[in-house]
């Protein structure tokens, strides 16, 4: 039973690749051992996990993003929580840190750099489309 998740919101991720790369944001206080990320955020009441992941992204880099296809869900070994990842594709806007309280660096990532910026590893469905979407 996911007893933890359960009391808290959903959460749902962006995997957004652009020109080669994937965006990775560094949040100022860590989750775990969690240090980078795909930008992500609550679910809000109301809200499905694509329209999440799309204003989190908005909210967080300033980048507007479509979604592309749901990557999959689990409970996160790190955080307890439900996590939705959503594939995302750029719209507009050029990343930056646009909420400078809750992050504090963002890389877009090559598929060789994954490793150094996630070395626990990455959930299986999100790395199988990275090893798709990226050249490697």
């Amino acid at each position: 039973m996911r007893e933890t998740a359960e009391k808290q919101p959903d959460v749902a991720a962006a995997v957004i690749v652009h020109e080669g790369r994937v965006l990775m944001v560094r949040r100022r206080v860590s989750e775990g051992s969690l240090c980078w990320q795909f930008p992500a955020g609550k679910v809000e009441p109301g809200e499905t996990s694509e329209d999440a992941a799309a204003r989190e992204t908005r909210e967080e880099t300033g980048l507007a993003v479509a979604v592309v296809k749901r990557l999959g869900q689990r409970v996160h070994p790190e955080t307890g929580r439900l996590i939705s990842y959503i594939a995302c594709e750029v719209l507009s806007g050029t990343a930056h840190i646009a909420a400078p309280d809750e992050l504090a660096d963002l890389a877009w990532v090559t598929h060789g750099e994954i490793p150094r910026y996630v070395p626990y590893g990455v959930f299986e469905p999100v790395q199988a489309y990275l090893d798709a979407a990226l050249p490697s």
